[in-house]
């Protein structure tokens, strides 16, 4: 049977490379506690198509 938790997974979405117009986009999966976190998430990560760090938002 599954266990059924607080912990959901979310898909982060580059900000910045929308802006750009270039093709593909980066995208992350990591996940976080319902409970604790109901807003959501903004992380900084590595876009590897600009090859720099960028802000990264939650995607419903």
């Amino acid at each position: 049977m599954a266990k059924k938790g607080n912990r959901i997974q979310v898909i982060l979405e580059c900000t910045e490379h929308k802006e750009t117009g270039l093709p593909g986009m980066s995208r992350y999966i990591t996940t976080k506690n319902r409970k604790n976190t109901t807003a959501r998430i903004e992380l900084r990560k590595y876009n590897p198509v600009l090859k720099k760090v960028t802000l990264h938002k939650e995607i419903k």
